[in-house]
């Protein structure tokens, strides 16, 4: 597949990778026309200006992971989400998904478990961050346990700069009480209470073509880098930070 000059990842003085307008248009047209009969004729001019332009954004995403979140895998045959919906056990039957999206998962864990971080391009937002939307009960225990032993330790993650500035604060659905286990006043209860620890950002769509797209989304993905290592400690052991700890300069 040809990626256009627009997706390419740049070289020395080159601009960095976004996505042209032609992605938001076929995105649009998608969401009115989520037929087959229409996306089979068009299914190359798919490939071309929407799934391109991603595949060019994971090239050059996995280069700065190595740097910031060396145990996360940046590879368009693993990150990059298919354009097909699993219809099979929902009331939608519409075939396509009407986004393009990415995701960065643990690379010792199924893409399915652990924490992550996630892009996505859709007709009427930009979305990123990472964090752990859906964890299993068993995952959901074992990272309570580990708030509970080194709630310190998050704090400083959630409270670092470039994470407020970045997302203000961890977010997703929360419990009504501590859960059960847990004393009602530990110090973490706020945290405890969590069922999802989501850092995201939302933004128009059309900033998904703007020349800021990428070392924005690159500057979020760095900020929260720390609290996706912390939430995959206690399910794949301690994280193996990069020379130098960089992943720690956000947690100061």
């Amino acid at each position: 597949m040809t990626v256009s000059s627009a997706a390419r990842p740049p070289g020395r003085g080159g601009s960095s990778p976004s996505f042209p307008p032609d992605t938001l248009a076929f995105l649009k047209a998608l969401a009115r026309n989520n037929r087959r009969e229409w996306f089979q004729p068009r299914k190359d001019a798919y490939q071309a200006a929407v799934r391109a332009p991603m595949i060019a954004f994971v090239e050059r995403l996995a280069g700065d992971l190595a740097v910031f979140a060396p145990d996360l895998v940046a590879d368009p045959r693993v990150s990059i989400f298919r354009v097909y919906r699993d219809t099979r056990f929902s009331a939608d039957k519409t075939p396509y998904k009407t986004n393009i999206g990415a995701y960065f998962p643990h690379r010792g864990l199924p893409k399915s478990e652990g924490a992550g971080l996630y892009v996505e391009v859709a007709p009427r937002h930009v979305w990123f961050g990472g964090g752990l939307y859906m964890p299993a009960p068993k995952e959901l225990l074992a990272i309570r346990q580990h708030i509970a032993a080194h709630h310190l330790v998050l704090g400083r993650i959630l409270r670092a700069r470039a994470f407020t500035r970045a997302f203000g604060a961890m977010t997703g659905d929360t419990l009504v009480r501590v859960p059960r286990g847990f004393p009602a006043d530990h110090p973490a209860a706020d945290w405890l209470k969590h069922k999802q620890f989501l850092a995201g950002c939302e933004r128009p769509a059309d900033f998904a073509t703007s020349d800021r797209f990428y070392s924005t989304v690159a500057a979020a993905f760095r900020a929260a880098a720390p609290l996706v290592a912390f939430l995959n400690e206690p399910l794949v052991g301690p994280t193996r930070r990069p020379a130098g700890g960089a992943w720690t300069v956000a947690a100061r």
